[in-house]
């Protein structure tokens, strides 16, 4: 079981996105999930369309007169998704609490009575440094720190850090933190420079999977619904599945040999003859650009949802850069990044205008 913080002291970088997907993402993975909503905005509990009038600060106050456990409070989302709504009262308790003896604890004791009935438990923060974050840092094994790429959204990070750091030393409680570029828009050459920024200064922490800026995530809040629910083919499923399972694999036990010669894993013949018949229905196709002044060029396109990963990331021979992909038969529409400008493939005549007034490159893959 682990507890995993979504903050970042600055607002709008996506964490209560973060949290509601992430658990939701979780969940259709087979795990089950409590979300706990810390914030006194409930904007967790309001994107999930869930009304109630209790909240954390009946299971914590002393002075209020409808004393609850925290299993009282929990409301079902989804059968494998539950949710700790909050409410505006939470934000007195640091005041009520602020003198008490003991006080960074209260939450790590609510949630002791409930978490081996869960894979994860996800606590979305306030955005601020108070009590209540300090109180879900040190109930928490991991942290995750959503950050858009903006200056002052990684100057949050250090400051949450230097939190996680006094809490190792003086409650000796370490905490791993890992942080996750949110809302990135790959059609800004500003998005690439503070995403070269943030690789270079929180090395060894980012995750592998990036956020895009994707309107069915506002779509979904406003319905009330996890995107995943909303649209599960759209980007910003795709991104959150992608976060989900990179988690997993973090997390998730390796099975010992024994158990793949019980059936838990394919052999080699039916790896090869799977890889072989997925094969078949795929064409090499080879994308180049003589690009010999560039220092970094990707491909993008509706082959992989305009994102931009690793995985697209051309490389370069004598200043030609190229990447060969296996794509179905069909047409496609594309463009190069090169050194975070988007640009057509001057080689190719095919072409035609997207929406925002540039001109994308056309390929029809044949059978």
């Amino acid at each position: 079981m682990k507890i995993i913080s979504i903050a970042n002291q600055k607002g709008g970088c996506g964490k209560t996105t973060t949290a509601i997907n992430l658990a939701a993402t979780l969940a259709f993975n087979d795990q089950k999930i409590l979300l706990i909503d810390l914030d006194p905005q409930a904007h967790a509990t309001l994107g999930l369309n869930v009304d109630d009038q209790n909240s954390l600060y009946n299971c914590i106050s002393k002075l209020t007169p409808h004393k609850l456990k925290i299993k009282d409070i929990i409301k079902k989302v989804s059968k494998s998704f539950d949710i700790v709504p909050s409410n505006v009262l939470v934000g007195t308790l640091e005041q009520e609490l602020a003198d008490e003896i003991g006080r960074e604890l209260k939450l790590t004791e609510a949630i002791n009575e409930i978490k081996d009935l869960y894979d994860y438990i996800l606590i979305d923060c306030p955005p601020s440094l108070g009590f209540l974050t300090v109180n879900a840092i040190r109930a928490s094994d991991e942290i995750v720190v959503p950050v858009e790429t903006s200056r002052f959204s990684m100057q949050g990070v250090d400051h949450l850090m230097d939190i996680a750091n006094l809490i190792r030393e003086r409650l000796n409680h370490p905490v791993e933190a890992k942080v996750l570029i949110t809302m990135f828009d790959s059609r800004l050459q500003h998005s690439f420079t503070m995403l070269g920024k943030m690789k270079e200064k929180f090395s060894g922490m980012l995750f592998d999977t990036i956020v895009h800026t994707n309107v069915k995530l506002k779509e979904a809040a406003v319905m009330g619904e996890a995107v995943i629910k909303y649209d599960k083919y759209c980007r910003g499923s795709k991104d959150y599945l992608s976060l989900a399972r990179e988690i997993l694999s973090v997390n998730r036990p390796v099975a010992p040999p024994e158990e793949a010669s019980q059936g838990y894993a394919p052999s080699e013949r039916m790896q090869e003859l799977v890889e072989r018949e997925t094969k078949e229905f795929l064409s090499s196709t080879a994308f180049v650009l003589k690009a010999p002044q560039a220092q970094s060029v990707y491909l993008t396109g509706s082959f992989n949802d305009w994102s931009l990963d690793e995985n697209c990331r051309m490389t370069s021979k004598e200043g030609v850069w190229s990447l060969n992909l296996d794509l179905k038969p069909g047409v496609y529409r594309y463009q190069f990044i090169v050194d975070g400008k988007w640009q057509q493939d001057p080689s190719n005549a095919s072409t035609e205008r997207n929406s925002f007034g540039d001109i994308n490159s056309v390929i029809e893959v044949k059978a």
